[in-house]
């Protein structure tokens, strides 16, 4: 006698959000490899998360071969079916947030160590005067722990200075920032009228910030791969500054974070062929297509301020 084929659970029972984001992410960027990139997932959990997901609805999602993997016929209508889910969870994500928004007394906010130094206080001070009852919590770390704290809900709005920014993450550009290469008056690039080349520059140790900032992403971003070891990796840019000062070795900062040591001559700025390296400082959140309540407010003050 044939065997009976048992029954299938339930969607409900087993659907995972990531991998439904995941096949969504496949279908937008074209690839497994880069949908996974784009939601900030290993690849090979995504590999995982996908034959376990053709498991359980019992058809193939992606058709695979050494030319890279393509959605089936099945999987192109599965994409339609994922991107309703995806949609149903940010209307319940930024409803319930619109709902608690009404009566929550505390704005929690992360920021990026340049934009929290020169930026944020200024916009949540004018946020503050308008709204005396809620309390505004500001917490500072690098871009990538930023990206965490919204991804998990524990910041309700985050600013971020790093180009990486997940797939699964919304983002506004708030306003752009330019990198400078400094060093210290007695540094040999000092007295140099050519401009620094960018592979003068990969070929340099400097005195960086560390792993997960957005300021180190930046440069990565801009120079490529395989640059010298820093000479230094420090936490923050005021020790930065003053590790140039000292003369341990040239750095890359953010503008806003270098003119006080530049107007009174304790950094040089060298000048880059090419012109300027630049970035975008951003706001994140997770969920609807803008912010609700307090974060939205902010949101809004931040890119007042910026286009003043």
């Amino acid at each position: 006698m044939p065997r009976e084929t048992p029954p299938r659970q339930p969607a409900h029972q087993w659907l995972q959000l990531p991998a439904v984001r995941l096949l969504v992410a496949i279908a937008d960027s074209g690839s497994l490899s880069a949908g996974a990139r784009s939601i900030g997932m290993a690849q090979s959990n995504a590999s995982r998360a996908v034959a376990t997901l053709e498991r359980r609805l019992g058809y193939p999602l992606l058709s695979r071969s050494t030319r890279g993997s393509r959605l089936t016929v099945e999987g192109t209508l599965t994409v339609e079916w994922a991107r309703e889910v995806i949609d149903a969870v940010e209307r319940l994500s930024a409803g319930a947030a619109a709902l608690a928004a009404t009566t929550a007394t505390e704005l929690v906010v992360g920021a990026s160590m340049t934009v929290a130094e020169y930026l944020a206080p200024g916009w949540i001070s004018t946020y503050r005067s308008g709204h005396p009852d809620v309390q505004t919590t500001l917490r500072i770390s690098n871009s990538r722990d930023v990206i965490e704290g919204v991804r998990s809900g524990e910041l309700a709005l985050g600013f971020i200075e790093t180009p990486d920014t997940p797939g699964d993450i919304r983002s506004l550009r708030i306003v752009a920032d330019r990198l400078v290469v400094v060093v210290s008056p007695g540094h040999p690039w000092a007295g140099r009228t050519a401009p620094l080349t960018l592979e003068e520059l990969a070929s340099t140790s400097l005195v960086e910030r560390e792993e997960g900032s957005g300021t180190r992403a930046a440069l990565d971003a801009a120079i490529g791969p395989g640059r010298a070891r820093p000479v230094a990796e420090l936490n923050s840019n005021s020790a930065i500054c003053q590790s140039v000062i000292a003369g341990l070795g040239p750095a890359v900062l953010s503008n806003l974070a270098v003119q006080g040591a530049l107007r009174d001559g304790r950094l040089l700025q060298v000048p880059v062929a090419g012109g300027t390296l630049g970035r975008d400082l951003r706001a994140i959140w997770f969920g609807g297509h803008r912010p609700a309540g307090a974060a939205g407010h902010l949101l809004d003050i931040a890119l007042q301020a910026a286009a003043a």
